[in-house]
């Protein structure tokens, strides 16, 4: 049996409601060191892109494609995450990373999103089959209604992928078929600790509220592809390449790198920034 496996139940809940919580996936002395180098790395505020929401909010958030062998690169690689992704994609191909990103949604000014799905970006990627494609979101922070904790319409990914228009600044689902979809299924709210894992697929509904209490609300994001899920008009090459799986215990035991020679999205540098899927 793989180690870290999920449960036959918590399978079968992922295809039915379209995410799985898991809590306490990494431990707290896990959780300290990430969210203690997220705030120090100077690579990580060098490269945090300004994202603004319909009232002028702003979300921080610092993207990049390649795990590398920082404290972050550990996380996405880490043998409890891949094994469950494997499971949830059910593919005989390796499983490769896509983009992860760090989510700093701030105090009073952290920003919200719109209604929408992952593959409502993606799909302009070309990626042919939404199903090989989940996100992890890990909280670093506590996640809760009061700092725009993510919001998911339940079962949602089975309408397929709804279609997308601006709405401001951001790409948002159709506002109508959201509202149907609302009428029709359970909105919830994903209230999270730090260490607990939101897994959700490509094509499941989600929002986020702005965050106006006085406490942040920080998570890194990672999202998975199967090898064989080919992406026709993407332009970076880690959806292609096998993730390189660490031990569970190389988040605290192995030495770490700065995340300075991560291959960072730039907003100069992509002007389909918008539709690459940065929103949380």
């Amino acid at each position: 049996m793989k180690t870290n496996a999920l449960t036959p139940e918590q399978i079968i809940q992922y295809n039915k409601d379209g995410y799985l919580i898991i809590k306490n996936l990494f431990s707290k002395a896990e959780v300290d060191k990430m969210y203690a180098i997220a705030m120090k790395d100077d690579s990580i505020a060098k490269n945090a892109l300004d994202l603004n929401d319909q009232t002028g909010k702003k979300t921080k958030l610092s993207l990049w494609f390649t795990p590398g062998n920082d404290i972050f690169g550990y996380l996405t690689r880490s043998e409890r995450i891949v094994n469950k992704i494997h499971q949830l994609l059910d593919s005989t191909a390796p499983i490769c990373h896509f983009h992860s990103k760090l989510m700093q949604k701030e105090p009073k000014v952290g920003g919200a999103w719109e209604w929408h799905q992952d593959y409502g970006y993606w799909y302009k990627n070309q990626f042919m089959f939404p199903d090989q494609l989940i996100s992890v979101m890990v909280a670093l922070t506590p996640a809760n209604k009061q700092n725009g904790c993510l919001q998911v319409i339940k079962g949602s990914h089975k309408l397929g992928r709804v279609n997308h228009g601006f709405a401001g600044e951001q790409v948002g689902a159709d506002i109508t078929m959201v509202n149907n979809a609302l009428k029709t299924m359970e909105l919830v709210y994903v209230e999270i600790e730090p260490g607990d894992a939101l897994l959700f697929h490509s094509n499941i509904l989600h929002r986020s509220e702005a965050n106006l209490s006085d406490k942040p609300r920080w998570s890194i994001i990672s999202c998975y592809n199967s090898q064989s899920n080919l992406a026709y008009n993407e332009t970076s090459t880690a959806w292609t390449q096998a993730i390189d799986v660490v031990p569970d215990e190389a988040i605290l035991e192995w030495e770490n790198e700065s995340l300075r020679a991560a291959d960072f999205l730039k907003k100069e540098h992509d002007p389909a920034l918008k539709e690459t899927g940065w929103e949380e």
